[in-house]
């Protein structure tokens, strides 16, 4: 075996391990196989929910149902950064809806924005109704299918697009390519941003050819840490002006105070950026063409 493979599974062992570990002292609400993984929602004792797919026991999403703005998941705060690029979208999709937490963040900082949330798993979506307080209502709508082909549909624009159906090792390699972020670019207005969860190396092995391709697809981009996280948040644009990280701080700290937001969100905008778009690329541009092929046609996409 050699030192990547190594590396990868060290760290996913430590991963599962904390997860159990932490499994173990909370309650079992729900447990289901989907037509696509195993879903669990977990309780502990102060109320916070958590979403977990497979037997691995990995976090999808943690909420405490009935409070929007408390973001849980250190990733999903530093998500929010796409609000110091677009402060008032007025069109927003999400792809990968888990326990609903961005999107229900998202409706109560930006109430009059129209976002849609697309999911494949049906499964999902219900469980996020009915364990972690996600509505749907006249501006907030929850689509089940394929998030490339939401993507690709005839629809308006939007101002912010989340990329949020990345996992540790588990790629849907369809929302990964050069491809699918050109028609990603294409649905942005021309002042839009992207944002994306994608995790780093360790466990992530595609990790240096993911940014590539997001070096490629977009005129400027940006790289965000996620403190104590493999976790990073690559925010794309089509523009060439530089946006000053003073000046995103200063507008994520306008939205802090506007808002109520409980977390440091211009801090973690402050100390994370990085402008990865003139870093030296270090992977292969990821395309559709070497997507391996289905062993049968009626093999489900495992996108979320």
């Amino acid at each position: 075996m050699d030192m990547l493979r190594v590396a990868q599974r060290l760290v996913l062992v430590g991963l599962v391990v904390l997860a159990c570990s932490a499994f173990a002292s909370r309650k079992v609400l729900y447990e289901k196989a989907s037509p696509y993984t195993l879903v669990s929602v977990t309780e502990d004792d102060e109320g916070r929910r958590y979403l977990g797919f497979d037997a691995s026991g990995a976090l999808q999403s943690v909420v405490r149902p009935g409070k929007p703005l408390d973001l849980v998941l250190p990733y999903t705060q530093v998500s929010m950064a796409g609000l110091a690029y677009v402060p008032a979208p007025k069109r927003i999709l999400i792809i990968g809806l888990g326990g609903g937490a961005m999107p229900m963040f998202l409706r109560k900082v930006v109430p009059r924005a129209h976002i849609d949330v697309v999911d494949i798993d049906p499964d999902v979506v219900k469980v996020a109704k009915a364990y972690f307080g996600f509505k749907e209502d006249a501006r907030l709508k929850a689509h089940v299918g394929d998030g490339r082909a939401f993507v690709e549909a005839k629809r308006p624009a939007y101002d912010l697009i989340f990329l949020d159906a990345y996992g540790p090792d588990s790629i849907p390699e369809h929302l990964a390519t050069v491809e699918f972020l050109a028609s990603v670019r294409a649905k942005l207005t021309p002042n839009g941003a992207v944002v994306g969860n994608v995790w780093a190396f360790p466990p992530n092995s595609r990790y240096d050819a993911m940014v590539h391709t997001w070096q490629v697809s977009f005129k400027q981009l940006s790289e965000f840490i996620v403190p104590q996280s493999s976790n990073r948040i690559l925010v794309g644009v089509g523009y060439e002006e530089k946006v000053a990280v003073k000046t995103l701080e200063a507008r994520a700290e306008k939205l802090e105070r506007a808002h109520g937001v409980p977390f440091d969100l211009s801090g973690l905008v402050d100390r994370g950026y990085t402008d990865a778009t003139e870093r030296k690329p270090r992977g292969r541009v990821l395309k559709d063409a070497d997507i391996p092929k289905p062993a049968s046609a009626t093999t489900p996409s495992q996108a979320r």
